[in-house]
């Protein structure tokens, strides 16, 4: 499968405050590019707590706009711009579903000139919120689906030249798009919200995940995004009831080498 792939969990946990989960974010390193899922508050932090600077970042995906996934943005571009001897000199690309454009006009509108990048630092993509997607960065393919939250979210694959595949749900609900978006995948990050008998529409629960893992075939199933309730639960038992492949329970800054 060529050089190996390396996950870090940056974050799994909520919004919730948290000393032991920050909000979900994970970073993905492979073939030669770093990429940062969501960045919600605290993800710079983590990012140096995992040996890694926010200059290295090559693309940063965010699966949907709501606060525990994409807060810490504005910090993240005015951080990558000032002060002069620790400013980006490595050109990076913003992605996410449609509605990002706006939200970054809306943060300029607010920061001003603060968040502005040079062209030759910055860009920022779109991706359709409606029917699949594609594109690549570097030697990388990117996927993206729309997933069952709210109406701009995307969850990710990501595959290499080597054919190794990862898959991130993003928050969502069981649907469709889940399954074939993780078709197959090596390993599949998958958001599980709030234990069995608390299901929230928007969420997974732990069989619920486990059940879209099982019938989209993956080799390995990481749970993560779990609110509190989770952890007076047993999430591991409750995915088994429709997972029997290998299970791995997120924690921050726990590493995965594929």
């Amino acid at each position: 499968m060529g050089e190996p792939v390396a996950v870090t969990i940056l974050g799994s946990g909520t919004i919730v405050p948290s000393l032991k989960r920050n909000p979900c974010a994970f970073l993905l390193e492979a073939a030669g590019t770093v990429l940062l899922f969501d960045i919600g508050p605290g993800t710079m932090r983590r990012l140096l707590e995992a040996g890694k600077t926010i200059g290295e970042i090559d693309l940063l995906l965010i699966s949907h706009i709501h606060p525990d996934h994409s807060g810490e943005l504005p910090s993240f571009l005015f951080a990558a711009k000032y002060p002069e001897a620790y400013r980006r000199r490595r050109p990076f690309t913003l992605a996410g579903a449609r509605g990002l454009q706006k939200l970054f006009e809306g943060l300029k509108g607010a920061y001003g000139d603060w968040l502005v990048l040079p062209e030759d630092l910055f860009s920022l993509r779109e991706l359709d919120n409606r029917t699949p997607d594609v594109f690549t960065a570097g030697a990388l393919t990117i996927r993206s689906r729309p997933v069952a939250h709210i109406e701009t979210s995307i969850g990710y694959r990501v595959e290499t030249p080597g054919g190794v595949s990862v898959a991130y749900s993003g928050d969502t609900g069981p649907c469709e798009n889940l399954v074939e978006l993780a078709r197959g995948a090596d390993l599949f990050l998958c958001e599980c919200s709030l234990p069995d008998g608390m299901k929230v529409e928007g969420h997974l629960t732990p069989s619920e995940a486990g059940e879209a893992a099982s019938r989209a075939g993956v080799k390995r199933l990481v749970l993560t995004h779990f609110y509190p309730e989770c952890d007076g639960a047993d999430i591991e038992a409750q995915c088994r009831r429709t997972w029997k492949g290998p299970l791995t329970l997120a924690e921050d800054l726990m590493q995965i080498r594929i």
